[in-house]
């Protein structure tokens, strides 16, 4: 079930779109048509955040106004209509398996709209699903993969094996008491055993493998003063000799001065994947 709005702005050419993505379960996206000719880019907001995050909202503003198809969904989160942010200590039942089948949704409604060639491009735990879709079998249409500011699925202090081997543990019991526990920027993030376990999977190793086996032209934006990354990713990062672009004095965010350099790194590679990549 696809629904286009009756919400143009003629000026733009924006419209909300909508999916049902479940029974029960509508999410949306902005569509902003730009020129035939160039690729549409798929942006993807970060942890628990919505396309209005201010990192998405100005990319997606600034590319549409460079020519290019921007469509910006908000994954649902298993909540009809989200049009917020939710609270990391929110009781969380959505997992990694139903965020890939929505951005696989949107990729669908893009190539179904004319779109046959599609960027993706992500931010934070945005960029680490984007990555995921493309580790699965994705979409002929998708060209092309940018990454700003890529993220693990950070899990805090406590070792990362014995807290899988414990929810894998409950999970295959049939429990679904809520768990709490530290998750990305979540100190007490609230979730099913199954649904956490589904994002702990995603480890470094396992993020630095999708890397390397990307199907598809890749290009990481990423700053050096981004506080939220682990010790020592950027330096895993550049070992694995992925096409990347270091925003000197950037944070996490891209914001201020950053969003233009970020906002250039993509457009470029948007333009060209070969020429765009940086090493």
């Amino acid at each position: 079930m696809c629904l286009l709005l009756p919400a143009f702005v003629p000026a733009t050419h924006a419209a909300i779109v909508e999916q049902q993505m479940r029974p029960g379960i509508t999410a949306s996206a902005e569509y902003l048509t730009g020129e035939r000719g160039k690729p549409a880019a798929l942006l993807l907001h970060g942890f628990l955040q919505t396309r209005d995050s201010p990192t998405i909202a100005t990319l997606a503003r600034n590319l549409h106004g460079a020519g290019f198809t921007v469509l910006a969904p908000t994954l649902s989160l298993d909540i009809p209509n989200r049009t917020r942010s939710l609270a990391c200590e929110a009781a969380h039942r959505h997992g990694m398996d139903q965020d890939l089948a929505e951005i696989s949704r949107w990729v669908s409604w893009l190539k179904a709209h004319g779109h046959g060639s599609i960027v993706l491009v992500g931010h934070s735990f945005g960029s680490l699903q984007l990555l995921a879709y493309l580790s699965q079998n994705p979409d002929a249409a998708v060209k092309g993969y940018v990454g700003a500011s890529l993220v693990d699925a950070k899990v805090g202090a406590l070792p990362r094996q014995p807290l899988i081997a414990d929810m894998q543990s409950r999970a295959q019991n049939g429990q679904r008491d809520l768990v709490t526990r530290t998750l990305s920027f979540c100190r007490n993030y609230t979730s099913t055993p199954e649904s956490l376990l589904s994002y702990l999977r995603w480890d470094p190793a396992r993020v630095l493998a999708a890397l390397k086996r990307s199907p598809v032209d890749t290009l990481l934006i990423m700053g050096d003063a981004d506080d939220r990354l682990g010790r020592g990713w950027l330096t895993a990062l550049r070992h694995i000799q992925v096409p990347m672009a270091i925003v000197p004095g950037a944070s996490h965010f891209m914001d201020g001065a950053h969003e233009f350099e970020l906002l250039e790194h993509t457009e470029r590679f948007l333009e060209s994947p070969e020429r765009g990549l940086a090493r």
